[in-house]
């Protein structure tokens, strides 16, 4: 019989009082995803209307529903012991329980650009331990819990205690969130990535060369055919990567406003991160172990590459020194199949 989210919280409580809250954290935060897909299925066009001159902290177009969703998850932080919460749909930290334990870093809802296309949109979120003023200027090795949810085919939530990674999907006759299976270890070698080629005339020429040697397929310096995906869907693209092994990049590029990356660290890469670790997987912002970084801000950006660890290391020597990667041949040092 498959176990319910519900069994694993309380088996991961036990007695403890800080597993307690963290248990009753993701709980809240379990039902407030739950509510929030109904929303999604019951006023989908309301959904996606965008907010005349709306905009987040970091400057992205908001629609109705980043809005209800936001409102959504923070008043299931309010049932939990959270401390403190930081939202990417706020400027600010928003003060909540003063003997509160535990800091909460949350994208409500990503991928929202995809709601008029009906594709896979979700909402991630991580604790910190809320210790010192800024609990929230802590490196990703701190994170207790790590979650991603997934608005698809099936309401998904992909989870980390610290203790490997669980999926569980939503049983509208059970009720709650069910155990599906395991996931991980993801693959350490693949032959899929996933990137937003339609920038690469802004990448670095090392992320060019990268994907150049991908696409010259099995007569190129890889000497295999890949597969390449882009939903744009952050969530979604875990989700895949978990069920099946795969790269993601999104690097910086030349674009002022993505010098230092498009995704947010703390509410984005750093739960994503983690989760993927947890399943053996790596992630980089492309060099550094990602979960070795302390935000600087509260919205900072950051480049994110994460899936398959051996694909994530091969990437970092692209960006570092591709000349000394032994299979390259100077047959390929300029080849590039998006120029003439």
């Amino acid at each position: 019989m498959r176990s319910s989210l519900e069994a694993h919280l309380r088996a991961f409580a036990g007695e403890d009082p800080l597993r307690s809250d963290i248990a009753e954290a993701v709980r809240q935060l379990g039902v407030a995803a739950v509510k929030l897909r109904g929303v999604i299925m019951e006023d989908p066009v309301r959904a996606q209307a965008p907010i005349p001159a709306a905009a987040n902290a970091s400057g992205d177009t908001q629609t109705w529903l980043d809005i209800e969703a936001d409102r959504i998850f923070t008043a299931a932080a309010w049932q939990a012991n959270i401390a403190i919460m930081a939202s990417e749909e706020r400027a600010e930290p928003l003060t909540m329980h003063a003997a509160g334990r535990l800091a909460l870093a949350i994208d409500p809802l990503d991928g929202s650009s995809n709601i008029g296309a009906n594709a896979s949109i979700g909402s991630i979120f991580s604790l910190l331990p809320a210790t010192g003023e800024t609990p929230f200027a802590q490196p990703g090795r701190n994170l207790l819990a790590a979650g991603a949810v997934v608005y698809g085919p099936r309401c998904q939530m992909i989870l980390t205690l610290g203790g490997g990674t669980l999926n569980f999907a939503y049983s509208p006759s059970f009720g709650g969130f069910v155990e599906e299976a395991r996931s991980g270890p993801i693959p350490e070698k693949t032959s899929e990535f996933a990137i937003n080629a339609s920038n690469y005339r802004h990448w670095d020429e090392r992320v060019r060369l990268y994907v150049d040697d991908c696409l010259a397929g099995a007569e190129g310096p890889r000497g295999k055919d890949f597969n390449m995906r882009w939903t744009a869907s952050l969530v979604a693209e875990a989700a895949r990567i978990l069920e099946r092994g795969g790269v993601f990049l999104y690097p910086a590029d030349a674009r002022r406003p993505y010098r230092e990356g498009r995704l947010r660290q703390l509410y984005e890469a750093n739960p994503i991160a983690f989760i993927v670790e947890q399943a053996g997987g790596a992630a980089t912002d492309g060099i550094r172990p990602l979960l070795d970084i302390v935000p600087a801000a509260l919205h900072q950006r950051t480049p994110f590459v994460f899936g398959s660890a051996r694909e994530v290391q091969r990437i970092a020597r692209y960006l570092t020194d591709p000349s000394a990667i032994g299979e390259r041949s100077p047959l390929f040092g300029r080849r590039s199949l998006f120029r003439a």
